[in-house]
């Protein structure tokens, strides 16, 4: 081999050695592991606020990644700054550039769960998922208040509590108001299927007047197993053209929650929610009654009984009567219990 090829072939592996070099250094770029997470953490969460920019993106990614030289690179060469999308990502180790910024471009977010009950109002259920989802409470309740979102869903003011169920919802994490109730119509309409409907309109009732009965019995018992008894006795009520009579109702009316005995001068409030004054079920429910209390309307135990008073102890249990002269020895006991607890409002 003579002096030019020997020339050539030299040049020629150090073209080689030089594109080797370089296509590893893009291939690492592009394919390599380039996650630095906290020490023991397998992933970590990526917040993007709505109306973020690239260079917000960087400063949140920046702790954890090992390059971010590389991972601007390839976000350049795949477009990204001008495609970035909100929401909450998942960041595991050992991602690479590459996985990452396709999971950010495609918005293929990590859903959160969220959770809620024991809510009284609107405003309430605002506070509470605003403590998970992006948007503020402020948000949720001015969009919740407004009449004509309610009507948009077939509700008015009073009646559009009855459209959030509680439970839990895997939901993206910045969905905003107009999403959440877009989602929570969907729910809505899924717990009322055919054989919930059959049962409701059996009972000459609608999916609202279920939703506001069920609130009533929620309030008065936290123990499932004896809510359908409950609701019975508002059925038979309900049924005899009596009135409901329930304190919960005044303690909605009034709007203090931290009510622990009414009085004979909470019955005279002036209110649609006052079930001492005005015949039948109140307009709207007075809490988001959970699933366990939407159920024990629909299937209310069949009785007798048309009073109940709370046993006097702190067993979350009643007594149940036929007549209102045994209702009025048990309301007599319980007075007493009261007094002798200290508990005079």
């Amino acid at each position: 081999m003579n002096k030019t090829w020997r020339i050539i072939l030299l040049i020629s592996v150090i073209l080689l050695i030089i594109a080797g070099v370089v296509g590893l250094k893009y291939y690492n770029n592009i394919f390599a592991d380039n996650t630095r997470l906290p020490e023991n953490k397998k992933s970590v969460y990526l917040f993007i606020p709505t109306g973020s920019t690239y260079e917000n993106i960087r400063d949140t990614i920046s702790p954890y990644l090992k390059d971010m030289q590389a991972f601007d690179w390839v976000a350049e060469h795949k477009n990204y700054p001008s495609v970035v999308k909100s929401g909450r990502y998942k960041i595991t180790d050992g991602m690479s550039n590459n996985e990452i910024i396709n999971m950010l471009r495609a918005g293929n977010q990590a859903p959160v769960d969220l959770t809620f009950a024991s809510i009284r109002t609107l405003d309430q259920l605002a506070g509470r998922i605003s403590g998970v989802l992006e948007p503020d409470s402020a948000s949720f309740a001015v969009y919740f208040a407004s009449d004509s979102v309610a009507e948009h869903y077939g509700f008015n003011e009073y009646s559009f509590p009855a459209m959030f169920i509680p439970n839990t919802y895997n939901i993206y994490w910045n969905t905003s108001p107009k999403n959440f109730c877009k989602r929570m119509n969907e729910e809505y309409h899924r717990f009322w299927n055919t054989k919930r409907m059959q049962k409701a309109e059996k009972n000459d009732l609608t999916p609202v007047k279920v939703s506001t009965l069920a609130s009533i019995v929620e309030m008065e018992s936290k123990k499932t197993d004896e809510k359908p008894r409950i609701a019975g006795v508002y059925i038979n009520r309900l049924e005899k053209g009596m009135p409901l009579q329930a304190d919960p109702t005044l303690v909605f009316a009034i709007g203090n929650f931290s009510i622990r005995r009414v009085l004979d001068k909470h019955k005279k409030i002036e209110s649609p929610y006052n079930t001492y004054l005005n015949p039948g079920l109140p307009p709207g429910p007075i809490c988001l009654p959970e699933i366990s209390s939407l159920d024990a309307v629909l299937n209310y135990e069949k009785h007798d009984y048309y009073f109940f008073c709370a046993k006097p102890d702190y067993s979350g249990y009643h007594n149940f009567s036929k007549t209102y002269a045994q209702h009025r020895q048990y309301a007599a006991l319980y007075r007493r219990f009261l007094n002798s607890e200290g508990i005079y409002r």
